[in-house]
């Protein structure tokens, strides 16, 4: 019996380099994005050439490419309204850091800078040497710059680079 070999290339090409790989499995994990708003943020921030089946295969290779999945569930939804993102008006923003890996070529990691608008999901991402006072102060002075509406609120999770408030480090007093 004769068969026809298999059609499908034996190695896909993929126009991401593997740092830029993290970074796109970064900012999934943490802003938790659909593929096509993930795949304007890659366009803006990371690859400019990026395409949405790269996109696509690259979360298919790292298991998160089913975003329902990566969303924590929590036992009881049923006693909580639960709020969506429309409920909100434009100007509410939520700031994180992320550690990146450290890659072959770096002697030390970087951070992944990101904020997200709760209402249009607008994102705005930095990645910088490090999660310094300065650091984030000059974050958040260039996403105030960028933002393309009056930034009403922003929310982090009180990492020291955001907040002294648990004591200090050295870096400056409380």
């Amino acid at each position: 019996m004769v068969e026809d070999a298999s059609h499908r290339p034996h190695r896909l090409s993929t126009t991401l380099s593997p740092e830029q790989e993290v970074l796109v499995v970064a900012l999934r994990e943490t802003l938790l994005l659909p593929l096509d708003d993930l795949l304007a943020v890659t366009r803006e921030f990371i690859h400019p050439e990026a395409s949405r089946s790269a996109l696509d295969r690259c979360l298919r290779r790292h298991g998160i490419s089913n975003l329902k999945a990566l969303i924590p569930q929590e036992a009881d939804t049923a006693k909580r309204p639960v709020k969506t993102f429309k409920d909100y008006a434009p100007g509410f923003v939520h700031v994180d850091v992320k550690y990146l890996p450290q890659m072959p070529d770096e002697d030390r990691r970087k951070y992944l800078f990101a904020a997200i608008d709760r209402a249009t999901r607008w994102v705005y991402v930095e990645i910088l040497d490090d999660k310094s006072a300065a650091s984030a102060s000059g974050f958040l002075e260039r996403l105030i710059a960028k933002a393309p509406f009056a930034l009403s609120k922003i929310f982090t999770d009180n990492g020291k680079e955001f907040t002294d408030r648990f004591g200090a480090t050295g870096e400056r007093s409380p």
